[in-house]
């Protein structure tokens, strides 16, 4: 009876439902949106080594985070496959250069060598012919989000890296790295490109036999190399993930916006709840007058807030999904993980409760007597 009661006033209360569903829908519509694009540019950041196929990185020592590791020696392989729980171990090299653009200009990006034939570390999907166009010496990879900014090259287009001669062999998918457009290329090309002395690597990328107790292979890799970083990879994508979340001050810009969003919210909420209870002041009265306890007002209050979230959360997901689903494949960094909308459902609810305090104390203050003045 009395969440009846609260679903009458909200449909009678048309103006004051329609500014607590706008609260709402900014809270889960706003925040949602900046949380997408986070965890679009989080992707960015750990991009290759969440792509790597790999369980265990060995890097440089004193590593905190995947792009500012020293080179290390390639004997590391060797060692590496050395111990029964490596199924293969894998070098990759990372370095930047110059790309040359089709009218002549310059483009910086990041070249990452990869060994033939497995070509552990990437590339990993393509829009555009596929991975074996790597077993070309000269062929390298470009990303279709970046095919504008690079001029627009075109499978079998020739054109240079740090003055060295390159073929674009293949476009890949999803390929965006947070320092730059990545460029995937054979070893050996990356090696002339960024002119590593030879034997010198960024990583060595290792793949656990599939029965063994990846913690103890990890412990065991790293007593064989001392010397080294050895990281999981789940590790390291966290790892490289935090340091550029606190340290390019990403997390306080997208923590600040995320604040005046909930915070609008809760004022739109608020003021609309008490605009609406205070009208309703001598409705509240009456319940009184006729046998209704304080507990009764509150549950009435409390079922308006929660019918108003309910469609609040609906309407804002249902914007936000239209959203996602239109700048999918797109420019704009976005990405919503599946264990995120029952928690912002749920800040959403909890917002909502408490824009209704201020509205639930000027309910509760209702007098029975005032019925008969």
């Amino acid at each position: 009876m009395r969440s009846l009661t609260a679903f009458r006033m909200v449909v009678h209360d048309r103006s004051s439902t329609a500014g607590a569903l706008l609260g709402v829908v900014a809270i889960v519509f706003l925040v949602g949106q900046q949380l997408s694009i986070l965890f679009g540019l989080l992707n960015y950041m750990s991009v290759l080594v969440d792509h790597s196929g790999a369980d265990a990185w060995i890097m440089s020592a004193n590593v905190r985070n995947a792009d500012a590791g020293n080179l290390i020696s390639g004997r590391y392989v060797d060692r590496a496959m050395g111990l029964a729980e490596v199924k293969w171990a894998e070098p990759i090299l990372i370095g930047s250069g110059l790309l040359k653009t089709s009218d002549g200009s310059f483009e910086s990006v990041r070249v990452v060598g990869v060994r033939r034939p497995r070509l552990a570390g990437g590339p990993w999907d393509f829009a555009k012919a596929d991975e074996r166009a790597l077993l070309d010496f000269e062929a390298v990879t470009v990303d279709r989000l970046d095919l504008d900014k690079l001029g627009n090259p075109v499978l079998g287009q020739v054109t240079e890296i740090g003055d060295r001669r390159v073929r674009v062999g293949a476009i890949s998918e999803g390929a965006r790295g947070f320092q730059g457009t990545l460029v995937f290329a054979s070893l050996e090309k990356v090696k002339e490109i960024v002119r590593t002395p030879s034997g010198r690597y960024s990583a060595i990328l290792i793949r656990f036999q599939p029965d063994v107790d990846k913690e103890t292979a990890l412990n065991n890799l790293r007593a064989v190399m001392p010397e080294q970083t050895v990281y999981a990879t789940d590790e390291l994508s966290r790892l490289t993930q935090r340091y550029y979340f606190t340290n390019t001050g990403i997390g306080g810009s997208f923590g600040f916006s995320t604040t005046i969003a909930v915070l609008i919210g809760i004022i739109i909420i608020s003021l609309t709840m008490y605009a609406s209870v205070l009208s309703r002041a001598q409705d509240f009265a009456v319940m009184r007058a006729i046998g209704g306890r304080r507990r009764d007002i509150a549950v009435v209050v409390f079922s308006e807030v929660l019918i108003i979230a309910g469609i609040g959360v609906f309407v804002g997901f249902l914007m936000l999904a239209t959203l996602l689903n239109a700048t999918h494949g797109s420019a704009i960094p976005s990405y919503f993980p599946k264990y995120v909308p029952p928690i912002l459902a749920g800040v959403a609810l909890a917002v909502s409760l408490l824009g209704s305090l201020i509205a639930l104390r000027v309910a509760l203050k209702a007098e029975p007597a005032s019925v008969f003045h």
